[in-house]
């Protein structure tokens, strides 16, 4: 009975051992499943966060009316610079010649256009991603010849004889709002130069092969003393808005997306005040 005592009581010690052991390796497991967890939990957090916060690169492509062109120049430099390794790349015009480009399959990330009307022709394609915001309008102005020598105070007075004047062509921006002005006031107006964007008008004036054209604000501004601006009140019944968009195919959309809220902005909106522009 001793024997069988002492022979049968030496397993337990075994067994809780065992049991303690199994314990022990458990509660390992546990704590290196939790361990896992929360590594698995702070990479998943890790890698939305990097999604989420994935910084602009590569080169941004922007069509943009012609009368963007300071405004813009200076807006991309400012974004190269807050967004080091990215390019921002403009091709400048008139709008409805960059609206036909663009639905013809020029690639192009953003369109800037100084118009809903050519924009449109970019919507109606289904070329654009998502609906184009206005951030920003502009108002007509005469430009003359620096000091005005020929007295022009009025819209009116481009109808004199004599004058030689341009214009942008009708179916530009400028040259619409400049139509809508004359139609307005009930005047007619030949020019003796139609113009296929707002700076070709401009420079018309500045080398003096016409005496004034019918341009925007901006471009008189920006043109600094190479001319003089003569304001009138018709410009308030010709004032275009200018959308921006995202192009469906565009092949930088993540920087494309920065660089319109760049122009979105106080900072951008900023620039376009003091180039002349006006709240949208």
């Amino acid at each position: 009975m001793t024997t069988r005592s002492v022979t049968g009581s030496r397993p337990r010690p075994r067994v809780r051992w065992t049991y303690r052991a199994v314990g022990g390796l458990a509660l390992a497991a546990m704590a290196l499943t939790a361990c896992s967890s929360g590594d698995s939990d702070d990479s998943a957090k890790k890698s939305d966060s990097g999604s989420s916060s994935k910084k602009p690169s590569g080169t941004v492509t922007v069509f943009a009316a012609a009368s963007l062109k300071e405004s813009f120049t200076a807006l991309g430099k400012t974004f190269e610079k807050e967004h080091p390794g990215t390019k921002v790349s403009f091709n400048f015009g008139g709008s409805d010649a960059l609206a036909a480009s663009i639905t013809s399959g020029a690639p192009a990330d953003v369109f800037a256009a100084a118009s809903p009307k050519t924009m449109k022709t970019v919507t109606d394609a289904k070329d654009a991603k998502g609906t184009p915001v206005t951030f920003v309008r502009n108002q007509l102005e005469i430009a003359t010849l620096p000091g005005n020598p020929k007295k022009i105070a009025t819209l009116k007075d481009l109808t004199r004889s004599g004058l030689k004047v341009a214009l942008c062509a009708k179916e530009v921006p400028c040259g619409s709002a400049a139509q809508k002005a004359l139609d307005a006031s009930k005047l007619k107006l030949t020019p003796v130069s139609y113009e296929q964007d707002v700076k070709g008008a401009l420079t018309k004036v500045q080398l003096k092969e016409v005496d004034a054209s019918v341009v925007y604000k901006t471009d008189v501004k920006a043109a600094g003393g190479k001319v003089a601006g003569v304001e009138f009140p018709e410009s308030k019944q010709a004032i275009n808005d200018y959308p921006i968009a995202l192009l469906k195919n565009a092949p930088n959309a993540e920087a494309a997306t920065a660089f319109i809220d760049l122009v979105k902005s106080a900072q951008g909106q900023k620039v376009l005040g003091e180039a002349g522009f006006l709240k949208p």
